[in-house]
C-alpha cells in the first residue's frame, strides 16, 4: 500500500492532473486530489497525493517539500488521518422545563 501525502500552499491554478504530472516523476500516483471551495469551486491551495509505493512516496516528499512551483513554495508532508468531528447535531441533553428557570414555585 502506498503513503498518501498532503501538499499545501498550492497555486489556485493548480489542478488534478499537472498535480499527477509533477508527482509521476518519482513513481506511480494512484490519486491526486486538489481540494475545491464547495461554494466558489475555486482550489483551497492543498491536495493529497496518493502514491504506489512508500519508497515513492518518501522520494517525492524529499525532492518535491519547498520547491517553486507556479510562483510558491509548496510544502510535501506525509498526511495524518483525519481527526473525528464532534457531534454538533442538536436535540438531546441539556436542561429542559421551559418558561423561566423551568421550576414550579409553588
Amino acid at each position: 500500500m502506498g503513503k498518501k501525502l498532503y501538499v499545501g500552499n498550492l497555486s489556485y491554478s493548480m489542478d488534478d492532473q499537472s498535480l499527477t504530472t509533477l508527482f509521476s516523476e518519482f513513481g506511480t500516483v494512484e490519486s491526486a486530489r486538489v481540494v475545491m471551495d464547495r461554494d466558489s469551486g475555486r482550489s483551497k491551495g492543498f491536495a493529497f497525493v496518493e502514491m504506489s509505493a512508500d519508497s515513492e512516496a518518501t522520494e517525492a516528499m524529499n525532492k518535491l517539500n519547498g520547491t517553486e512551483q507556479s510562483g510558491r513554495a509548496i510544502n510535501v508532508s506525509e498526511a495524518k488521518p483525519m481527526a473525528p468531528r464532534e457531534n454538533r447535531g442538536g436535540g438531546g441533553g441539556g436542561r429542559g422545563g421551559g418558561g423561566f428557570g423551568g421550576r414550579s414555585r409553588y
